[in-house]
């Protein structure tokens, strides 16, 4: 920013959440980070900082005694720390993206908030690149195969609104497209019989830290019906790559378009 200084911006950086973490790191301001989650595993010199509790499991006391500047987190899960943070004087910037090209707004934001709006763009122009080379290697496939995403599996909740985005990006048509602008995991949940119904050709799942049992999919009742289920087409997708709204997204739009060029390769 003109006539700005580094000294002007944030020196004592708080995150909340894997993906802020990271951001803060790519756009060069990982020196100034003194707190990140216990999730936080991007980039490897994040491990080294204090840890600062869980996504929704925090404790006041421990980042205030970091003395930030700034706390980064996300979304209206994170509100009752948000809120206690703003109530003890902390600065917070929240973010609340949900699609991927919001993902990309808020990595801008918070490359600016931390006086690395250059780099942040960059980053942002890096991450446009891959996506552009990845839609046009599967713009010339001549169908795209029905995906299915679980986030859940107790309810069934289907893919939050970048995880829809990133099926499509990958080359896939996510079969729930219809749930994305729900904001909630709510609102995304599904029964069942609108999966057979829907005949998802590829099953992936990542369940919020928990591993995924494929047995336990396939084994469903009334789900040998599904196509996928019947070529063994299920696979679990890392949560750090898929569930955590930042530039990491990347690695699970590689994933995704892994599993759907080899599906393609063997119709």
């Amino acid at each position: 920013m003109y006539g700005a200084s580094r000294d002007d911006f944030p020196r004592r950086i708080v995150c909340l959440t894997a993906e802020t973490t990271e951001i803060a790191f790519l756009v060069g301001a990982g020196e100034r980070v003194v707190g990140v989650p216990g999730t936080a595993k991007r980039p490897e010199a994040a491990r080294e900082k204090a840890r600062v509790g869980g996504f929704t499991t925090f404790k006041l006391d421990r980042i205030l005694a970091l003395e930030p500047d700034l706390v980064l987190a996300f979304s209206d899960l994170q509100r009752e720390i948000v809120r206690d943070l703003i109530g003890a004087g902390v600065t917070v910037l929240c973010t609340n993206q949900r699609s991927f090209e919001e993902v990309l707004g808020a990595i801008l934001l918070i490359g600016g908030a931390l006086g690395a709006e250059r780099p942040a763009r960059e980053l942002i122009g890096d991450l446009r690149d891959e996506v552009r080379q990845i839609r046009e290697y599967s713009a010339v496939w001549p169908d795209r195969p029905r995906v299915y995403f679980e986030e859940w599996m107790d309810p069934l909740i289907a893919g939050i609104h970048w995880v829809s985005d990133i099926i499509e990006i990958a080359g896939g048509r996510d079969v729930f497209a219809e749930l994305r602008d729900q904001h909630s995991a709510a609102g995304r949940k599904i029964e069942p019989d609108a999966v057979v119904e829907r005949d998802p050709q590829i099953i992936l799942a990542s369940w919020c830290g928990k591993p995924v049992d494929s047995a336990a999919i396939a084994g469903r009742p009334g789900w040998e019906r599904i196509a996928a289920v019947k070529t063994g087409q299920i696979h679990e997708i890392d949560g750090a790559d898929i569930l955590a709204p930042g530039p990491s997204l990347m690695h699970g739009v590689r994933r995704i378009h892994e599993i759907i060029q080899a599906f393609q390769a063997n119709g």
